[in-house]
């Protein structure tokens, strides 16, 4: 008997018609629907896998074999797996590696999220490309044909869905750096490497709701504020661009990915949806302040419309694969935000800069 004969079957459905099966893994009897993007890192499963910003999509990656070097939780950059499913070319279901904890079949499982391996990776990446991200549904063991591909089609659109409120802490909470700098970071899904390097730099961290009102952030009396990244469309995230709006101007503001859209939309520019979006560990970026090109992690569906943005606010950096705005800087009050991610974890570490800039900000406020 041959080894995929003994595995459950699974299928993916999108919402153009396409109806692609291959093998289960993580959890083997549920059904899963949401945005199917990709993802070009070749490593990094673990990060992307636990990233609050994959909430209501299902992950692919483009690296055709995944799961070699295991999991480990010290990786991990939330509380668990975030994406709603799962798509690899080959999973593999023995890992080595000192680190290794579990491996991706077993993580999927505690955390009840299905997989799906042995189907096309590349042809779906290509799709995508052409077409754009689509709604899709993922199902493993029995599943119905007709049924996956009338979901794809009827399911909420990514910009109709609020994300945020699902991944964000829910309560106030302290991290100590034991330094002398307060900030406070609105979560609106946070990656738990950005407060890490906040940490790092002698940063106290008071982790506050996406929706958690700007008078009693101005209570607290921090040295500045920092907005998060997370998942969907920020024109749905109102109360953080209305706490962002009031905030400006009387403390230094930093933000990070969707962090960097809410205070383009909280300064009056617009939003706008990527074909396909930018997910991996390789997108270019140039600075023009100092004239350099950095490769930068990145994970992120939507943009800052550039053209919308008002003559006191200078965009810093750019996306050198499609001119999207990559950074921003208020000409008039202390405002840096970045499209990528500067953390990292995974990828290349050539922007922990942005992490010094805002310290700096703060200290001379």
């Amino acid at each position: 008997m041959s080894e995929n004969s003994e595995k459950i079957p699974a299928a993916l459905a999108l919402e153009d018609g396409t109806f692609v099966e291959g093998y289960a893994f993580g959890n083997e009897d549920c059904w899963a629907e949401g945005e199917l993007v990709f993802n070009t890192a070749m490593t990094g499963y673990v990060e992307a896998l636990t990233d609050p910003s994959y909430a209501g999509q299902i992950l692919m990656m483009t690296y055709p074999l995944i799961g070699n070097y295991g999991v480990c939780r010290e990786d991990f950059e939330s509380d668990g797996v975030k994406v709603e499913g799962f798509v690899v070319r080959e999973l593999c279901r023995k890992p080595s590696n000192y680190r290794s904890e579990l491996s991706v079949d077993e993580l999927l499982k505690e955390f009840g999220v299905p997989g799906i391996e042995g189907v096309d990776t590349r042809m779906l990446t290509r799709k995508i490309r052409v077409y754009g991200a689509m709604k899709a549904v993922l199902a493993t063991g029995d599943y119905d044909r007709e049924k996956m591909l009338k979901r794809a089609v009827e399911q909420p659109s990514i910009t109709e869905v609020d994300l945020v409120d699902r991944v964000c802490v829910k309560d106030v909470r302290r991290l100590e750096s034991g330094g002398d700098l307060e900030v406070v970071l609105i979560d609106c899904g946070i990656k738990m490497s950005i407060a890490r390097q906040l940490l790092k730099r002698g940063i106290n961290v008071t982790l506050v709701p996406y929706n958690y009102p700007a008078e009693k952030i101005l209570e607290m009396n921090p040295d500045g504020v920092f907005v998060s990244n997370g998942p969907g469309d920020p024109a749905r995230v109102r109360e953080t661009i209305e706490t962002v709006r009031k905030l400006i101007g009387k403390l230094p503001v930093a933000g990070i990915c969707l962090g960097h859209q809410l205070i383009g939309l909280a300064l009056g520019a617009k939003t706008f949806k990527l074909r396909f979006g930018h997910r991996g560990a390789n997108q270019p970026v140039k600075d023009f302040e100092t004239g350099r090109v950095f490769i930068s992690s990145q994970n992120h569906g939507f943009a800052v419309d550039e053209k919308t943005l008002p003559e006191n606010v200078e965009v810093t950096q750019i996306n050198l694969n499609d001119g999207t705005v990559e950074g921003l800087r208020h000409r008039d009050v202390p405002l840096i935000s970045v499209q990528y991610h500067p953390e990292a974890s995974p990828g290349p570490h050539d922007t922990y800069f942005f992490f010094d800039r805002f310290a700096d900000m703060i200290k001379n406020y």
